[in-house]
């Protein structure tokens, strides 16, 4: 998958030789923006996509009622909406429109859009993995799960052309935040419904040429395996701000390919550098490479259906076996250790729960039925990539020495492996869950029953239950208490393994401005600039 890689790096070395510029050196001068984006994206279609790779390029080409702040996570800026506001208990919302505002095709960007992409979200014909994200607005959940079927009695209402009014089913004083998220994008309407019906999945608009926008750049062309291109959009409300002409995303899956690609010039900022390459990057290139916090967590996902991983005292013998810190020291360069599932946040501080206990781990396993781990299930841990494998055979190898059980390790691509997961065609997973925005719901809402982001196989109504009571909770201190509840009850549960707080370890060049510390890593594009001679 990669070969092309590799012959790319080969040349632009031999051209350097020649004193011919690099690719970075072209695009500097043409102010085209060289991205690692990990993999291609499943989809361009922000209501069939779950991650952060999709992210990244969505979030260049649509934009929300609310935009991203470059420096503060906490910080919201106009977006298509100029302004809003909110009755007394943050049940009501307000959104007012910008007039004037299109899409890339001169089309009027109206509140309708908006209406149109709720609908289309929520109804129960399209499937969308991340519907839940819109669960908030009154009658939502009820909508999608078919027990209402008029979409007049959700949460929706557009009194004129340019005002949103948006109803909710429990206060959500952070709503503001949570429209930043792609699943709250409008979708234009007039595209859509030209190549299929309003439900209809992986039409032909999200293609070059179809696809329009209202974000900053539209897209150009996508190239499997090779390059997504966006450039400018010259009807964006803000277009004066753009200084970039365009983003290129290469899709580059394996991260010491990534690494070799950017330090050979391809490359403005990468995705990801290899944990085991840290330190030597560290010490060789200080002003590249970037280590900053990241409100994300990795965990091993479980299929809680298999014989044997549907016992929650196997689930914890596994979880228990682990050695975090020694992890996070040898292997996960910068992450911290996890106890539980939800970094810390705000005044959110989640009980710790799980460790390192190696002799309680080999005494549940003997309870359930697997004494010094005779007779145990030969099952598989899937990784995503290559990058992986480090963390994975660590992991493989602490179980074998702790509880003397043998894991085998199955890596696939991008694509797979989230196929895989969705469709519970696996027995472990290792997995990962960066915040969508600053509250501990955004970690703890997709553990409940049919949630397109659980893959599990668990549930709890009393999980589900107190996550209720803290929704409708006025007490701040009271709301994170019933959290702190329901989380500690997930981790006694166990159908995720939490092992690390996540940390960002990537490499940037030096000329690209605009781009500072994000808790949750959703920089404008924008804000981004090429500062060269």
């Amino acid at each position: 998958m990669f070969r092309p890689i590799a012959v790319l790096a080969l040349s632009t070395l031999l051209l350097a030789s020649c004193q011919r510029e690099t690719q970075v050196e072209r695009a500097n001068r043409e102010k085209v923006l060289l991205v690692g984006n990990g993999d291609d994206p499943k989809a361009l279609d922000p209501h069939l996509v779950t991650g952060v790779i999709e992210s990244n390029v969505i979030r260049s080409v649509l934009e929300g009622l609310v935009a991203d702040d470059p420096e503060k996570d906490a910080t919201y800026r106009p977006g298509a909406a100029t302004s809003w506001e909110h009755n007394a208990d943050y049940t009501e919302w307000t959104f007012h429109l910008r007039p004037g505002a299109t899409w890339s095709d001169g089309a009027p960007l109206t509140a309708h859009d908006f209406e149109f992409a709720y609908h289309r979200n929520l109804h129960p014909d399209l499937a969308a993995p991340y519907v839940e994200m819109l669960y908030f607005i009154k009658n939502a959940e009820a909508f999608n799960k078919g027990e209402i079927k008029d979409f007049k009695e959700v949460g929706i209402a557009v009194p004129d052309d340019y005002t949103l009014k948006v109803t909710l089913r429990e206060p959500v004083p952070y709503l503001p935040g949570v429209t930043r998220h792609y699943s709250w994008f409008p979708v234009p309407k007039h595209v859509i419904l030209q190549y299929g019906k309003m439900t209809d999945r992986h039409t032909k608009w999200t293609e070059p040429g179809n696809m329009v926008s209202n974000g900053p750049f539209v897209l150009k062309e996508w190239k499997l395996n090779d390059h997504l291109e966006v450039t400018r959009n010259p009807r964006y409300w803000d277009a004066a701000t753009v200084k970039l002409n365009g983003i290129r995303f290469i899709p580059i899956e394996n991260f010491y390919s990534e690494t070799r690609a950017f330090l050979s010039g391809q490359l403005h900022t990468g995705y990801q550098v290899p944990p085991d390459l840290v330190d030597k990057l560290k010490a060789e290139y200080p002003k590249e490479l970037h280590q900053e916090p990241y409100v994300g967590s990795a965990f091993i996902r479980i299929n809680t259906t298999r014989p044997g991983l549907d016992n929650p005292k196997v689930r914890m013998a596994l979880s228990l076996a682990l050695d975090r810190k020694g992890l996070c020291d040898a292997v996960l360069k910068g992450y911290q250790p996890a106890d539980t599932l939800t970094p810390q946040m705000g005044d959110y501080k989640p009980d710790p729960v799980v460790g390192s206990d190696p002799e309680k781990a080999r005494k549940l396993l003997a309870e359930a039925g697997y004494p010094e781990g005779r007779g145990f299930p030969r099952y598989t841990l899937l990784i995503r990539s290559a990058g992986a494998r480090t963390s994975a055979e660590a992991l493989q190898a602490m179980w074998k020495q702790q509880l003397g059980i043998l894991i085998d390790i199955q890596a696939k691509d991008f694509g797979s492996y989230i196929s895989a997961q969705q469709s519970m065609n696996f027995d472990l997973a290792i997995a990962g869950w960066i915040g969508d925005y600053l509250d501990p719901s955004t970690f703890l809402l997709m553990w409940t029953k049919d949630n397109g982001n659980n893959n599990t196989g668990w549930a709890s109504t009393k999980f589900e239950s107190l996550l209720n009571e803290a929704a409708h909770q006025a007490d701040p201190l009271q709301r994170l208490d019933k959290f702190r509840q329901a989380e500690h009850l997930l981790m006694d549960e166990q159908p995720i393994i939490p092992y690390a707080w996540q940390a960002r370890n990537y490499l940037q060049r030096p000329e690209m401005k605009g781009w500072y510390p994000l808790l949750l890593d959703n920089h404008p594009w924008k804000a981004v600039y090429l500062d060269t001679p």
